[in-house]
């Protein structure tokens, strides 16, 4: 007797999978998350060919400028004509987590030195650096932020920002803390750096699926 095959749904209870939160939810310790980044046509070019760089300074002193709020990273650089602005789509491994939401908090610009990788700043907390109220993290060590795509950019240069991150993906892979594990695309959950995931179509829709992934639904059964 046959039995259709309609997908599955599961719940890990580590740390690994790949999280997506609403702006006011905290980011959770060592959680992997979409974020985005605001940038110039030019510095588009110079992150894609030398990656995502440390501010100097800012609100939350040195680190990478990130918001799970992608109309925050719209607004960026501010007062830059649009047809000059870049939206980053990152994934960003947050690491430990401070949350910063007063003016003058007395970690807001030592929380790295206490031994937190990242510092957020939650929607609507009040803080006079944060006129518009939107979502803002900053991560200290920019290789916990890897560029995945493009999702604004001015008609005249998308395809060639697109082209060109196409061209550096397929250069150099991304690794976790330790250096040895990449994110599978299909799961969203590490794996060993040189020993990726075995996928395999799904015999119920044919779509190519990992063993590991949360949820999987047929398209058609």
């Amino acid at each position: 007797m046959s039995v259709p095959y309609y997908g599955w749904e599961v719940t890990y209870d580590d740390d690994t999978p790949f999280t997506e939160l609403g702006a006011a939810q905290m980011p959770k310790d060592r959680g992997v998350y979409t974020m985005y980044h605001g940038t110039s046509v030019a510095f588009a070019r110079l992150i894609i060919a030398n990656g995502i760089q440390q501010s100097s300074k800012g609100m939350l002193g040195k680190g990478v400028y990130v918001s799970r709020d992608r109309k925050k990273a719209e607004r960026y650089p501010l007062n830059w004509p649009d047809s000059d602005r870049v939206v980053f789509e990152l994934q960003v491994r947050v690491g430990r987590v401070k949350r910063i939401d007063k003016d003058n908090h007395p970690l807001q610009y030592t929380w790295n030195a206490q031994g937190y990788d990242t510092a957020w700043v939650p929607p609507k907390c009040g803080m006079k650096a944060v006129p518009s109220g939107l979502e803002e993290d900053c991560v200290f060590d920019p290789k916990r932020v890897k560029v995945v795509g493009i999702v604004k950019a001015d008609q005249a240069v998308l395809s060639e920002l697109r082209s060109l991150l196409a061209t550096k993906s397929g250069e150099s892979t991304q690794c976790d803390d330790d250096g040895a594990r990449d994110v599978c695309a299909q799961c969203q959950r590490k794996e060993q750096h040189g020993l990726p995931h075995t996928k395999q179509l799904c015999w119920g829709c044919g779509q190519n699926i990992c063993p590991l992934m949360i949820k999987h639904v047929c398209k058609k059964v």
